[in-house]
Parts: C-alpha cells; structure tokens; sequence
C-alpha cells in the first residue's frame, strides 16, 4: 500500500503518479487526486497499481454517471466532466503525434466532440452468465472475464438499452439459459434493431423453437449464432441496419457481421471531414482500402471520377454493391480481396487513396500504395499506436499535412484520428 499524488492522465486512460523515483499507474485516477493505492504489478521502471481509496480528490473530478463505473471494463473517464476528458485526449494525442509520430505540432488540429456524450453506443456486445442466483446480462469485470449484471448503462443508445430487461427475463429460469454466452444488438439511424443469440447448447432446433415463441417480448430482427463458422439462424425480422452519411443524406445497409461505427452521428462528421480532405474532383481516381459497405466509398463517388474500394470481408462487399446500385452510382466498382493481394497486382496509379483499416493498421498496404503514387493519402485510424508506426513508414515519399482526433468513444480514453499526407 501506498500514498500517491497523481500529476498526469497516460495513454491508455490511467492516472499516473511517481513513487521512489519510479511511475506508478492508477485506473480510475484523475490528475490532482491524492490516493490509497496497492502495487499489483512492479516493474524496474514502472508500477501498476489499484484504487484503493481517494484521500483528497482533484477539483476535476465528478460523480460518475453509472453505478458500475471502476468495476466494469468499458467506461475510463466518467469521473472526468466531459469537457475535461476532451482537454486530455487533444493533449495525449498530440503527444502521440509528436513524440511517436514526429508530425510537425503545426499541423495538428483541434479535437471534433461528440455531439453526444451518453446515449450513442449503437452496438453493443452483452456478455452472459447463468448463475446461482439467476441469469446475468452484463459486461466484464475490468481485467477479468467475470460477468457483472448491468441494469443500467447511461452510453449505450437508448433503443438498445430499452431492451436490456427483456432478455434478462427471457432466459432467466428457462432451460435454455445456460447455453447463451452472449447477445449482440445493434441499432441503425432509423432506430431498427437487430439482435444476433449466441447459444452454445445443444438442440439447436428446439432452442430456436421456443425462442420464436417468445419474441413478443423483443424488438427488432432476431437471429441466433450457433457457432463462429456455423451460418445464423434468422427467427424474425430484415437482417439489415441502415445508417445515414452525407449531405443529402444517403442511406447505407450493411448486415450481420459487417462494420459500421458505434457513434453514428459522429461517423457522419467524420464521413464529412474525409471528403472534405480528399478534395477530389470529377477527373479523380479514388482508392478506399478497407472500405466495408462503403462508408466513404459512395459519399466520395458522388463527387469522383471514378471510385475502386477493396475489402476483404466478402458479405460487406455484397453490401456495398447493393448501396451503389440502389444509390444509381455507377462510378463506384467493390472487390472482396485483401488489401495487400489487391494491391500487389493493381497496375494503375490513384490521385488519391482513403483507408480505415482496422485496430491492427495498415502495414501491408504501405508499399502498394507508395507505388500507386496518389497525390494524397487520407488515413482514419481507430488506434494510434498503429497509425504513428505506419505513418513513419509512409514518411520516406509523404508528409503529414492535417492530422486531427474525432471523440467517437466518450467516456473512454480512445479517440478516432483523421491524418492527411501529400506527396512530397
């Protein structure tokens, strides 16, 4: 056990503080908190420690706004006002930029925030336990796997939210209930929900019998996932989510297993600022790498000459064919391919490329898209470990003009980054 004054927020969302010369990080600590902490994990140069009690709090720091804050795993700033948490990720990012990513500070912009704060999470990953005491519908435990019942969670959107107390007592008490390891729900710009079972158990028929019988009590499409490899089950509904970009709006379907992002009026600033940075025109020819069911793809072909997006994930693909075709754009083709394959064997140039790849970066797509010389890269980057490491790579033929972090995760520590590179 030790005393700690905490000085400082660090990357990954932890407070941190100095002991005997050595640093000491704290979840759930906040800049100006003097604390009761215990070492959980002492490294030479480091020390991870756990709240144990705030002696003194910062004048930062507020109640959170949900009960399971600190013990849930999702949520790492709700003691932090929401203004507070956006001066700190603008200040860690531009460290990042700086000291990781040796961008000039010049070019870094200023952070976008959310237009919610609470409320926006439109899909969610509920965990599921059948214990003892009934059936838990929650989240795990901070660094552990250990289910905690979650009643009430102020981020998620509130069509998903109103559905939390259904299921719980749907499978509370049946026979089924320990078969179901976890519920997905997801809610699309017009409020439809869409609702994927995961059920390990065995008779998979009956399962989805008697479910079927009990869906009065749930909105929305509901399909059931017996198994990673096995196809799902649809018990009722139209599978398709719906989410609105660009100005007119467009509408964008994308199914069960397909991407789009958690924040869906926050994705529409980002989907803004892209064609905004892309500053294509009706003689270009555009790349979108990584381009699901065409979040960027189709808003930039409006404007394009000429639009190629490439995916691995082949039903998102199928998607972004179908949005094209029902959008009458026919300056937009889509290829089910890996980057890396795709451009290993495209042959002409682009005046620009546009990425949004995922958690893990873009290290396979360096070279191809150096070789395709676009006057401009615009690179979205939901993880800025990977986006520094690939914009150095890129650094021998292009240079960070623009770089700016969007807050599509409130409450947490993450942020969503927009870099854009000329070619020098």
């Amino acid at each position: 056990m030790i005393e700690l004054t905490v000085t400082t927020l660090a990357h990954g969302g932890a407070g941190l503080g100095h002991h005997d010369g050595k640093a000491v990080f704290v979840f759930g600590a906040i800049p100006g908190d003097r604390i009761l902490c215990q070492i959980v994990q002492n490294k030479k140069r480091y020390a991870r420690a756990e709240l144990i009690k705030v002696i003194e709090p910062s004048d930062q720091r507020q109640e959170p706004a949900c009960s399971h804050f600190g013990d849930c795993g999702g949520c790492d700033w709700q003691q932090l006002s929401y203004e507070q948490q956006c001066r700190w990720k603008q200040q860690l990012f531009v460290d990042s930029c700086v000291r990781h990513g040796r961008i000039d500070q010049g070019v870094i912009r200023d952070l976008v925030p959310a237009p919610q704060e609470f409320g926006y999470r439109s899909r969610v990953q509920f965990k599921c336990y059948n214990s003892p005491q009934g059936f838990i519908l929650g989240f795990y435990r901070r660094g552990s796997h250990d289910v905690i019942d979650v009643r009430h969670c102020p981020v998620i959107a509130l069509p998903i939210a109103a559905q939390m107390t259904a299921w719980r007592t749907l499978f509370d008490g049946s026979v089924y209930a320990s078969g179901v390891s976890q519920i997905d729900v997801a809610v699309g710009s017009d409020d439809a929900l869409r609702t994927i079972v995961h059920y390990r158990g065995a008779e998979t028929e009956a399962f989805c019998a008697w479910l079927t019988g009990c869906l009065d009590a749930v909105d929305g499409a509901v399909l059931v996932q017996t198994g990673r490899k096995n196809p799902q089950i649809l018990l009722r509904g139209q599978v398709d989510l719906t989410i609105r970009v660009d100005e007119p709006p467009m509408e964008l379907h994308y199914g069960p297993g397909g991407f789009a992002q958690v924040h869906l009026e926050q994705n529409r600033q980002l989907v803004a600022r892209v064609i905004e940075a892309a500053e294509v025109t009706a003689q270009d020819a555009v790349l979108d790498l990584y381009c699901g069911m065409g979040n960027f793809s189709l808003p930039l072909a409006r404007r394009a000459g000429a639009v190629v997006g490439v995916e691995d994930y082949a039903p998102s693909i199928s998607y972004a064919d179908r949005n094209r075709d029902t959008l009458g754009l026919t300056n937009a083709t889509f290829h089910a391919c890996s980057v890396e394959t795709f451009l290993g064997r495209w042959r002409r140039t682009a005046d620009v490329i546009v990425l949004d790849p995922p958690r893990s970066g873009a290290r396979e797509a360096v070279a191809g898209m150096m070789r395709c010389r676009p006057r401009r890269i615009v690179y979205v980057s939901c993880d800025q470990q990977t986006l520094m490491r690939d914009l150095t790579a890129l650094a021998q033929s292009y240079t960070v003009t623009s770089i700016q972090a969007l807050d599509m995760f409130p409450q947490t520590c993450h942020t969503e980054v927009l870099a854009v590179l000329d070619r020098q």
